[in-house]
């Protein structure tokens, strides 16, 4: 059976926040192209994806810590 797919910030692999890598992962895509497509949609709509950025950053909860739990 498959594991149940989430969407979330992953904590190594990151640039920023995770946002990029998040939906890279969860898309199965490589990081760098999701990356390349936001750049390019955030200077083309006047930085837009700038707001929009720490709006899913806000949204996407970070994945879970392996090593340590409460």
């Amino acid at each position: 059976m498959e594991a149940e797919k989430k969407l979330r910030r992953p904590r190594t692999g990151r640039m920023l926040a995770g946002v990029c890598a998040g939906i890279a992962n969860y898309f199965a895509l490589d990081p760098t192209v999701i990356r390349v497509v936001y750049t390019l949609a955030t200077v083309f709509t006047a930085f837009s994806g700038v707001i929009i950025y720490f709006l899913l950053m806000l949204i996407i909860p970070e994945e879970e810590n392996r090593y340590f739990q409460d």
